[in-house]
Parts: C-alpha cells; structure tokens; sequence
C-alpha cells in the first residue's frame, strides 16, 4: 500500500517541483534481505508484487540507524528530531545503539524543501492526505 501511494504522490506532484525517494533498509525486523540489483523484481513481484514498477528513484541499500548509518539520514534526523524515545519491539530492531531520534520503521518520511532544507518528518502511521497537504503548501 504504500508503495502504490508514493507513486500516487509522484502522479499528483511529479511535474513540479517535487520527486519521491526511496531507499531500502534491513534493519526493521530484517524485512529486506535481497541485494541492491534483487530490489526491482523485489518490489515487481513480492513486495507489493502485482507488477508494480516504481514512478520514483530507488536508491540501493543504506542503513539508517546505528553506527554505520548514511550520513544523509543522520542529518535528517538531527534537523527533525522526535520528542518521543523509540517504541516498539526491541528484538525486531537490528542495530546498535538505539537512540531516541531513530527511525522507527520502514516507510518512515522526510518532506524536504526545493532548496534542500529537512521540513517535516512522518511517521508510518501519518495520514497521506497530511503529507499531500504539506506538499501542497511547499509547491
């Protein structure tokens, strides 16, 4: 489902100023084992399957928490922290340490402005429609 609604985003906003990222992770319940050139047919024909074909760039792997996490998501984390500490099932978190501004799970969002600056950050149960409303006010 989330899939479908990331390239819904990119039908509604694609031809201005806005594009949709994807990066795969591991470390959320080890959801994702396949390597960089398994994550197309992945998302084709497993996960969502169906023959989906994303309408976004999707990166290779990165981990996005713990020590060897992408400097990218480090910054995005520190530019829009959470006030709550990380919840959720320890054992189906796979890196170290845990901090209180990680990510907390596949499909987790960051709304970055045109001229690069971290905006809003969503987390997986967020309403679409408040990110699109975001969207909407930034374009």
């Amino acid at each position: 489902m989330q899939y479908h609604r990331l390239n819904a985003l990119m039908e509604m906003y694609g031809d201005l100023n806005f594009t949709v990222l994807g990066f795969s992770c591991n470390q959320f319940g080890l959801q994702s084992p396949e390597v960089n050139h398994e994550t197309l047919n992945i998302l084709k024909y497993v996960r969502p399957g169906g023959g989906f074909v994303p309408k976004f760039p999707v990166f290779g792997k990165v981990e996005v928490n713990g020590l060897n996490e992408d400097p990218l998501f480090t910054y995005l984390k520190e530019s829009l922290p959470f006030v709550n500490p990380v919840v959720g099932d320890v054992k189906k978190l796979f890196w170290s340490p845990i901090n209180v501004n990680d990510i907390r799970w596949n499909f987790e969002k960051f709304l970055i402005t045109a001229d690069g600056m971290p905006f809003k950050r969503y987390d997986l149960h967020c309403p679409i429609e408040k990110v699109e409303k975001d969207i909407t006010e930034l374009l």
